[in-house]
């Protein structure tokens, strides 16, 4: 089993789940977003399971500073704004195959790692 972690190292809840797969011996693929975004085929795969708006973090301070508040934007649009801005995905990103989570799910990680 390889998990894929798409997230920030300054990220609380990105490091919460490097060490979850850690502690277990898990072989993860971590893709740091502050250096390299993920690709818009990747987003779309989360965005079909959970819908684009629970991708959008609108607590970052990206996200203000972007002007972002009031925008009203397709979700495709959306899409294109995630992929050229990573840091506004809400973090991390976490895929096992196919099964897919966002933010901190750590019963889920669980259930992958049966335990």
């Amino acid at each position: 089993m390889t998990i894929q972690i798409f997230g920030t190292k300054k990220n609380a809840e990105t490091r919460k789940a490097l060490r979850f797969f850690a502690e277990r011996r898990i072989e993860v693929h971590f893709v740091d977003l502050s250096q390299r975004a993920a690709s818009p085929g990747e987003l779309r795969r989360f965005a079909q399971k959970f819908g684009v708006p629970a991708l959008l973090d609108r607590e970052t301070r990206r996200f203000r500073e972007l002007g972002l508040g009031s925008a009203h934007l397709s979700d495709e649009r959306w899409l294109e704004k995630l992929a050229a801005e990573p840091l506004l995905l809400r973090q991390p990103l976490v895929r096992n195959e196919n099964r897919l989570t966002i933010g901190d799910a750590e019963a889920m990680w669980k259930e992958w790692a049966g335990r």
